[in-house]
């Protein structure tokens, strides 16, 4: 299936954990700065970058010489930005619960569900 770069636009938009995980977007950051959650620098770098990007005013297209595709790379990053920072929040997330649950003396194993 061929996805146009407005509807990844759409999608990575309305994508419904956003919103709710930008907490813990900060608390990840805080933790890698501090040296306790183990990631790699590009990993959050990049999509940090791809946010400053859409907020600031300048761009490679501005919305003001042309309006509708101006709108677009900024559309474009957007949809490449999100989906990978969601991604390494799910990450963080689940290190984090092996920490809490490791800290209590609770043994966290990987398991599978077989029918």
């Amino acid at each position: 299936m061929k996805y146009s770069k407005l509807n990844l636009a759409k999608q990575a938009i309305s994508h419904k954990g956003f919103v709710k995980k930008i907490p813990d977007i900060f608390r990840m950051i805080k933790s890698w700065k501090k040296g306790f959650y183990p990631m790699k620098s590009i990993d959050i770098i990049l999509p940090l970058l791809g946010i400053l990007y859409i907020i600031s005013p300048i761009d490679l297209i501005p919305e003001v010489a042309i309006p509708v595709v101006g709108v677009l790379d900024d559309l474009a990053v957007l949809s490449l930005v999100i989906p990978k920072l969601i991604k390494e929040v799910d990450k963080f997330l689940l290190w984090e619960a092996e920490q809490k649950y490791s800290a209590a003396g609770t043994k966290v194993i990987d398991t599978e569900i077989v029918k």
